[in-house]
């Protein structure tokens, strides 16, 4: 089934089949709103206290202006604003602040596959995604594109800002994540509610406490910890994790290409983000990213991805619900 109706004002494009729903809010910058397991009632996705607001006057110009949670693509830049060949690319780049337009390519009894797509106004990319399911699969397949419309090179940093939650995210719950490094900022953003030391260097899953002791991070604590750390996560075997639910039964599994995104974003506000505007959330950001710096500073370290005039890059992701 397809539909395409409205979320507080804001153009939604409902894909669903027996297993799953997706909702797409393709003018606000293509983000993936909901992501529901249909014979559990379970919707894994985060949404902020404070909802989805409708749309503004004018066109968003910073992420968090109107972040409902879900899942974003991050494009061409990901954290802290930097300047780029003359240009201020904001945080968590331009991708999510664009309207991006769509097309469907198949509905019928056995397949959904749905086109968006998009131009940046700072670099010149231009972004596709196509969300495709069959009947009967509790699986999504997520085709992405970039394609420099220049005539000379352009770097970039790619980020997927996928944070669970919903009625998924709870204590007790275990990620299984094949990495081998986690790294912490030299600065912590909200050092009163902060778990973790700034500026290590660990094996994981284990992390160093600002006590010294040791963290395993694969367990996620209730919103009771309330903690706020983000970390990266280097040296992936594979490009792959699950987060499982012991109580629902239920784990989610995202698979990705690891020559693309050789990193992940952890981002653990686990009910103690108390600084606006993040105040009050509680989920878990696994987010897949083909750097571990904003985009300057990838350039700088030789970490940034580089596309050629007219030259594409193409990679796939696998969302899967197993139980």
């Amino acid at each position: 089934m397809l539909e395409i109706t409205t979320i507080n004002g804001h153009r939604a494009i409902r894909l669903e089949n027996s297993r799953l729903r997706v909702v797409i809010l393709p003018q606000k910058g293509g983000d993936i709103y909901e992501l529901s397991h249909l014979p559990s009632g379970v919707q894994f996705l985060m949404h902020t206290p404070w909802g989805l607001k409708p749309p503004a006057s004018q066109p968003p110009m910073d992420f968090l202006e109107n972040y409902e949670g879900g899942w974003q693509v991050l494009f061409p830049n990901i954290n802290d604003p930097c300047e780029y060949r003359g240009r201020q690319i904001p945080f968590h780049g331009e991708a999510a602040l664009l309207a991006w337009k769509d097309e469907v390519l198949v509905a019928n009894d056995q397949q959904i596959s749905l086109r968006l797509w998009a131009d940046c106004a700072l670099l010149p990319f231009r972004l596709e995604r196509k969300v495709t399911f069959h009947q009967g699969e509790s699986q999504v397949e997520l085709l992405e594109r970039i394609t420099n419309r220049d005539n000379q090179p352009w770097e970039f940093v790619w980020g997927q800002h996928l944070v669970l939650g919903g009625n998924f995210i709870e204590d007790g719950c275990r990620i299984e994540l094949p990495a081998r490094r986690i790294t912490t900022p030299p600065v912590l953003y909200e050092p009163a509610t902060a778990r973790l030391a700034e500026g290590q260097d660990s094996v994981w899953p284990f992390a160093v406490g600002r006590d010294g002791s040791p963290i395993d991070l694969r367990h996620i604590p209730g919103p009771e910890a309330h903690s706020h750390d983000d970390a990266m996560l280097w040296e992936l075997e594979r490009g792959e994790y699950r987060v499982h639910n012991p109580r629902l039964s239920l784990t989610f599994c995202l698979e990705w290409e690891k020559e693309v995104f050789p990193y992940v974003m952890f981002w653990m506000p686990y009910g103690g983000a108390d600084l606006p505007p993040l105040t009050g959330i509680y989920g878990v950001g696994l987010e897949p990213t083909s750097a571990p710096y904003p985009l300057a500073q990838a350039v700088e370290a030789g970490l940034a991805r580089s596309l050629k005039g007219e030259e594409s890059l193409q990679t796939k992701l696998t969302v899967r619900v197993d139980g």
